[in-house]
């Protein structure tokens, strides 16, 4: 359910050791592993993977309570990114439970409270999703078209870039392999010294692994570009199995909802200005 391996990818650097002299392997931190991206024939599609992830992105047990947030892997600060707690307990009624920012909680960000009860917000995506959900079963053609038309503007705007960008990171591998061959023959001939070529080869080969890494990203992002309409479809047919929700429940934030983010009050602390609530839907493309 986790690993990487059966959605295509492949992940190098996981772990590495002090000395060739030394058998025991440690475990690399995060920055330094490196995921290469659709190396192989997947398993699983990246869609039911990455929603398996995002399951296990928040709270990955149950409360005091014994219940788990529904909201848990969805719910994020608009401001700071960090991902909003769910605060709760046996002693307090349940119209009290309220959402946190985890940057501020922790104090790991300079963030704000961003305080908002977990009922208030059931009822907004609620109202949203059902209003979405309406339009998505009853007129779907209008509904379609809406969505599919902001997703190719988007994408236009995209390939632009990412044609460009890619050309340049290409031209810059094969300008790194020449650069490499070169060092290679002057290393063979004596003109440098093993050492120094160890030493430039290695940080022209960590650039190459850099650029690899870029690339793959590129490629995946033009892969879910491609995809949208696909997904789009998808939303329209789920939208016709729920048209009578009433309910928010994990089955249906996951059939829908790719995303939520919290952003402050514009009145910090007031009882009577809301919070914008920005809902990122399964169909539309990634903000990044």
């Amino acid at each position: 359910m986790s690993n990487p391996f059966y959605v295509g990818d492949t992940v190098n650097f996981k772990t590495y050791s002090k000395s060739n002299k030394l058998k025991k392997r440690i475990n690399n931190s995060p920055e330094n592993i490196r995921v290469f991206e659709n190396t192989h024939e997947a398993i699983v599609d990246r869609k039911t993977f990455d929603l398996v992830q995002k399951h296990f992105e928040g709270r990955k047990r149950p409360d005091t309570q014994g219940e788990m947030d529904k909201y848990s892997g969805y719910l994020y600060c608009g401001d700071c990114g960090k991902r909003m707690y769910l605060h709760r307990s046996k002693t307090m009624p349940t119209e009290k439970n309220y959402f946190q920012c985890g940057g501020y909680q922790r104090g790991i960000s300079r963030c704000t409270v961003h305080n908002i009860k977990e009922h208030v917000l059931d009822t907004i995506v609620l109202a949203q999703l059902k209003s979405m959900i309406a339009l998505a079963s009853s007129h779907s053609d209008e509904f379609y078209a809406m969505a599919t038309e902001k997703g190719k503007a988007e994408a236009k705007k995209y390939y632009a870039s990412a044609e460009k960008e890619e050309s340049q990171l290409t031209t810059r591998l094969h300008e790194l392999d020449n650069i490499i061959r070169c060092l290679y023959e002057d290393r063979v001939v004596g003109r440098i010294t093993p050492e120094r070529y160890d030493f430039l080869a290695s940080s022209y080969e960590e650039e190459q692994a850099q650029i690899r890494i870029i690339l793959n990203e590129l490629n995946e992002k033009n892969n879910e570009i491609d995809l949208q309409d696909k997904y789009v479809k998808e939303f329209i047919q789920k939208a016709k199995e729920y048209i009578d929700i009433e309910k928010l429940t994990p089955e249906i934030l996951r059939a829908f909802i790719k995303r939520i983010d919290i952003y402050e009050k514009e009145v910090k602390y007031s009882h009577s200005s809301g919070n914008t609530i920005v809902i990122q839907y399964t169909f539309q493309l990634d903000k990044n």
